[in-house]
């Protein structure tokens, strides 16, 4: 019987679905993240594991777990996870791609309706019961229809993103190191170098990986390109923005505001975040409904079942391995 461990507690299907392959299944019991003693014990005599994105997967890690053929990364990204190490001793990682792009390109969407109308500070002056009655100057916002929106990362969220504005008439300019022509045609968007897109858009949403290239991609220098009237939106990985410069572009009006889901040293911020009222913060829920969850438990243990029944796993990201074999 392959042992599988789960450093979290996740949707019941993915579990239910390995079981019913005659996997046994230890699931932490801890729903919080598990410390690094906690993980490496974990994972001991394990076959597999079902990682999140806080969990580091290094060298150490398979030291420890010796037994791993495949770690199953319950996320899209999987900067947690030294794929080069992996590679190098056989074993397989996969992620959650697809079935969460829906549920991370609405949420940011709700995060720029909800700084562009400021419904945060507004929701919090009625909550004080500070409402008098109607002010035509009261919690003046920003209107979305007709504006150009920039989309940094045209993959498959930013694309979900992307098709979602056609509703809004908007100008849509993207960013990429591959042209999506299916994006240009169908929307239409147009390809711009990252300048461009910084100094025309209106509203910018961040959609690419995190990776050293992209790593502070956006910056003091990019954060002032911008136009004052801008707005900033993150659901991709905290690191990509500099979080230092964006509290003083924030302070300063370089920029209007930021809808931020995402944090350069999770869970920590900058502190000064939260003290700013053009600033709408959401704790790394993005993939955070019924579906986008279930969904990613499931596509875990699919891939998981794919390895141990002899199968190339469906979303396998160091394709490398295949050559070790």
């Amino acid at each position: 019987m392959k042992r599988i461990f789960v450093t979290r507690k996740i949707m019941e299907d993915g579990i239910n679905l390995l079981k019913e392959k005659g996997f046994y299944v230890e699931v932490s019991p801890y729903d919080r993240p598990l410390t690094r003693e906690e993980l490496l014990e974990g994972i001991k005599d394990k076959d597999a594991v079902i990682t999140q994105l806080v969990d580091k997967v290094d060298k150490e890690f398979f030291e420890v777990g010796k037994n791993i053929k495949i770690v199953a990364n319950y996320a899209v990204g999987y900067d947690n996870i030294d794929l080069e190490e992996a590679t190098k001793r056989g074993v397989f990682v996969t992620n959650t791609p697809g079935v969460l792009t829906n549920a991370t390109a609405e949420l940011a969407w709700a995060l720029l309706f909800a700084t562009a109308r400021r419904i945060i500070p507004a929701d919090k002056f009625m909550r004080a019961g500070q409402y008098k009655g109607w002010g035509p100057m009261l919690f003046l916002g920003k209107e979305i229809s007709g504006k150009v929106l920039g989309i940094i990362g045209m993959g498959r969220i930013g694309y979900a993103f992307a098709k979602m504005s056609k509703g809004f008439n908007m100008r849509v300019l993207y960013y990429d190191l591959v042209r999506n022509e299916n994006a240009e045609k169908e929307i239409p968007a147009q390809f711009v170098d990252l300048d461009t897109l910084l100094k025309e858009s209106d509203f910018i949403s961040i959609h690419v990986p995190l990776t050293p290239q992209t790593r502070h991609l956006i910056s003091e220098r990019e954060l002032r390109l911008m136009k004052s009237s801008a707005i900033l939106i993150n659901t991709a990985r905290g690191p990509i923005v500099d979080e230092k410069a964006l509290v003083k572009a924030l302070k300063e009006g370089w920029i209007w505001g930021a809808g931020l889901d995402v944090y350069e040293r999770e869970p920590e911020f900058e502190p000064e975040l939260a003290e700013l009222e053009n600033v709408v913060m959401l704790p790394h829920i993005g993939s955070a409904t019924e579906t986008a969850r279930s969904g990613m438990s499931i596509l875990c243990a699919e891939n998981i079942i794919d390895y141990f029944e002899g199968r190339i796993p469906r979303t396998l990201v160091n394709k490398e391995v295949l050559n070790k074999k």
